[in-house]
């Protein structure tokens, strides 16, 4: 059975304490008794102090007595025996120490935060809210230019690489294939060497990563100026180099990097900062950030600002609210002027090879304007289709990247540089001679004002490629998306009014082929992104499931190039789960919002048949890589499980609220928890918790050595002018400081430390025997580290309603007359 628990209310603090059962002394009684700080208490006992005499006004918060601690093994102080309260995280906060550290997105409300909000002017705010506002167009800027390198880089080296093999083919095609292998390996190591020796965070998407920072939990390294760089560079080399990956999900993790080096102020290693724009000090602000980071680069990727908008939304964020949303959706419009800015200028023809082509825009509004009830069927089975493939897909990634982690990659940096590379040389060898393999067609007859030449030139953008034909007035349909950049190849699949273009046998072989190498390209140490893959993957089914339609109704205004853009959507709807901002992303990259109720049909059932079998590629990726990720909606077991439950065979690991330097030292070294309950002596001589403090927070006294004392006894109110609330903040994107790095002297090991002024005084708080699925909701949405988990109270101080929460803005909140139902109920 719980215990009661004595609370003491400090005069500044109102009670607000709602469903809490504390007993509770009264003021008078409280302000008669006298600090114990010269008493003759042993070292090694805490003696009681009478709180608000002892220390500063927000501190008296921190002497709320919660709950006794039970007795665990590990702990630094024995306490009493037959309590049931214990931390739901602190004893295992740290399920996957070395890869990944959950964040802090509560605010941690100690005396040097409370300190540094009473010191700020009322110009503050504003300037606060000023400067989100310019970062969200600094992160737009920044994204929009990283885009355009990205793109302008890889456009030109393909179309080079194109141009040139097509010029020596033109009188040897054996030649033409050596150049076309080394031009592709050589792109491809440059790109895997970089991830290799300058930036390993920089391989894969970085989408499940960036789901995890937003999820509350940071892997190390995923944001900082060498997996920017990294990503940029090696981003131009795998795509470039002709790889079955694309490049935009790198270029969503490109803008979270830019977006967190700016709330940083920048990068302090590579002497790129700067102290001015360091106001972004808590992972609340830069996770807002980030977000903004994560919408800029969709927007950039497709030239979807409101898709970017959406897929921050849907797919990357746990927390949301209003105001996070019109900043993302201005980052969003900035990149889609500044992208704009830049196409605009390229068709002038300063940009080489660029064109028409790197950003993503496959118009088809001139083709199909409309369906028939007769197509839903034929549409059904395209979402089938997806979702079955998508789901095949996600599990074969899934599988050969955990034998790729276990077996391969854990031999060095050379294996991993030699697979990037030997893949390199089965793609190209594949899109090369599989072509060649293939008989020639005569072209079609084209209407005259359709602008689509047959055969093109050798080495420009366009359909009915020339590539091993006897005849002029010949194309390859197999080349046409084969030996072609993936932009052009989806462009040819999409487009309109090119009926017959490809036959059956040349997609199969397509469809087979680049699906294989899909499969076994997602995991190698390179930039990778999975958008344009399953757009070529499903557009190749699609467009054969349209031959069908069109050949089955031959009296229906039906259009191939339809069925490819249903079936794009299909697979990444079957692949990636995602719906609404899926939806959005194909209808503006297709600028056809016609089909959207067909869209959306394949999109609903691509993900419920992939659904039925596995989960989406970035939650599968993130599991294997150890990302703890909180899903939407907790368990159903959750349910008929309580908090006490969840926690009972936790060790609790607390320390004393005067701690010895040494004990504190002892207890870092012997255990990876990030967050330790404070005790203190009660009027009784009782201990009870008045606190969380986390291992940062003593890391950083640790280091500092300014507060160690040489009296067991409480500090007074001179210590807290020794510490701002910046030197409490963590190092975005890295490891921060660590316990082997602190050195100590025995004398500094035998001397004390006071907690209470850097200890969280308000930290949340659960009864025992509260729902596991209400707990998972609280943490989740609030985004929080630590629950302490505490007995049934046995009274009520008070009840908060929404009444009691709707103060006035210009009103004293001290003399705010609240409602009757906070007033204290009758002894």
């Amino acid at each position: 059975m719980a215990r009661k628990v004595r609370y003491q209310p400090s005069p500044a603090a109102p009670e607000l304490l709602s469903s809490k059962n504390f007993p509770h002394t009264s003021p008078s009684s409280r302000s008669n008794r006298s600090p114990r700080a010269g008493s003759g208490a042993a070292p090694g006992h805490d003696p009681m102090l009478s709180g608000d005499q002892d220390l500063p006004d927000g501190i008296g918060m921190a002497r709320l007595a919660w709950t006794r601690l039970p007795t665990a093994d590990g702990a630094v102080l024995p306490l009493p025996e037959g309590s049931a309260a214990a931390s739901t995280s602190a004893a295992q906060d740290e399920l996957f120490v070395g890869a990944v550290e959950s964040l802090d997105y509560e605010v941690i409300e100690n005396y040097a935060y409370r300190e540094e909000q009473a010191q700020r002017s009322k110009f503050w705010v504003p300037y606060y809210i000023m400067l989100k506002w310019f970062f969200a167009l600094l992160i737009g800027v920044g994204t929009g230019l990283a885009a355009i390198f990205i793109n302008l880089a890889v456009e030109n080296f393909s179309g080079w690489k194109f141009t040139l093999t097509f010029k020596i083919i033109q009188h040897s095609y054996f030649v033409g294939f050596l150049v076309y292998i080394l031009l592709n390996l050589a792109l491809v190591f440059s790109s895997v060497y970089i991830i290799t020796h300058f930036a390993p965070a920089a391989a894969g998407s970085g989408i499940p990563e960036l789901k995890g920072y937003l999820n509350g939990v940071d892997t190390h390294g995923i944001l900082l100026f060498r997996t920017l760089v990294g990503k940029i560079f090696g981003s131009i080399g795998s795509v470039g180099g002709g790889l079955a990956l694309g490049k935009e999900g790198p270029l969503v993790h490109t803008g979270a990097c830019i977006a967190s080096l700016l709330g940083q102020g920048g990068s302090a290693k590579y002497h790129l900062s700067s102290r001015w724009v360091q106001i972004f000090e808590s992972d609340r602000d830069r996770r807002d950030l980030v977000t903004c980071g994560c919408a800029a680069g969709v927007a950039a990727a497709f030239r979807a600002p409101v898709g970017g908008v959406l897929f921050a939304l849907e797919e990357v964020t746990s927390w949301w609210r209003s105001h996070l949303m019109w900043r993302v959706f201005f980052t969003s419009a900035v990149v889609a002027v500044v992208v704009r800015s830049a196409m605009n200028w390229c068709n002038s023809g300063k940009c080489g090879h660029f064109g028409a082509g790197g950003f993503i825009i496959w118009d088809i509004s001139g083709g199909q304007e409309d369906y028939s009830y007769q197509e839903l069927l034929p549409v059904a089975i395209i979402g089938v289709i997806g979702g079955l493939l998508g789901a095949l897909f996600n599990q074969l990634t899934l599988y050969i990247t955990k034998w790729r982690r276990t077996y391969l990659h854990k031999k060095g940096k050379r294996v991993q540089i030699f697979e990037a590379c030997l893949i390199s040389l089965i793609t190209s060898t594949v899109s090369f001679v599989l072509p060649l393999l293939r008989k020639c067609s005569p072209c079609p007859e084209l209407e005259a004002n359709s602008g689509i030449q047959c055969p093109h030139p050798p080495g420009t953008d366009g359909n009915f490629v020339n590539f091993y034909c006897s005849n002029d007035n010949e194309y390859n349909d197999l080349a046409t998306i084969f030996f072609n950049s993936q932009d052009d190849a989806i462009r040819n699949l999409f487009s309109a009014k090119t009926f017959h273009e490809y036959s059956a046998q040349s997609l199969i072989t397509f469809l087979v082929m680049f699906y294989s190498l899909a499969v076994v390209t997602f995991g190698t140490a390179v930039p990778a992104g999975q958008f344009v893959p399953g757009i070529m993957i499903g557009s190749t089914y699609g467009r054969l499931v349209g031959m069908s339609v069109v050949k089955f109704y031959k009296k229906l205004n039906v259009d191939e190039g339809t069925y490819a853009l249903l079936g794009a959507a299909s697979f990444l709807g079957g692949s990636m789960r995602m719906t609404v901002s899926l939806c959005v992303i194909m209808v503006e990259i297709t600028n056809n919002l016609q089909l959207l109720p067909l869209i959306m049909l394949v999109l609903l059932i691509s993900k419920a048949v992939g659904d039925f079998f596995n989960e989406g590629l970035y939650e599968e990726q993130a599991r294997l890589k150890g990302i703890p990720l909180l899903d939407s909606r907790p368990k159903q077991v959750m349910r008929n499980m309580s908090a006490r439950d969840a926690c009972k065979n936790q060790k609790v690991v607390c320390l004393p609220r005067v701690s010895r330097v040494v004990d504190i030292v002892s207890v870092l070294r012997s255990n990876n928890h990030n967050g330790f309950p404070i005790v203190d002596r009660g009027q009784n001589g009782e201990q009870l918790v008045i606190g969380l403090i986390l291992r940062s927070h003593l890391l950083v006294l640790l280091q500092s050595k300014v507060d160690f004392q040489n009296t067991p006894f409480p500090c007074g109110p001179g210590v807290l002018n020794r510490h701002n609330f910046s030197d409490f903040v963590k190092p975005p994107s890295s490891k921060g400081k660590s316990i082997d790095d602190i050195h100590l002297t025995d004398d500094e090991l035998g001397l004390y430390l006071d907690l209470a002024p850097f200890l969280n005084p308000s930290p949340y708080i659960v009864p025992e025997d509260m729902s596991l699925a209400k707990v998972y909701n609280l943490f989740r949405q609030l985004g929080l580290r630590h629950i302490f988990v505490v007995p049934r109270p046995s009274r009520v101080v008070g009840l908060i309603t929404r009444k009691d929460l709707l103060l006035e803005d210009d009103g004293d909140i001290a003399t705010t007359e609240l409602q009757s139902t906070t007033s204290s109920l009758e002894r």
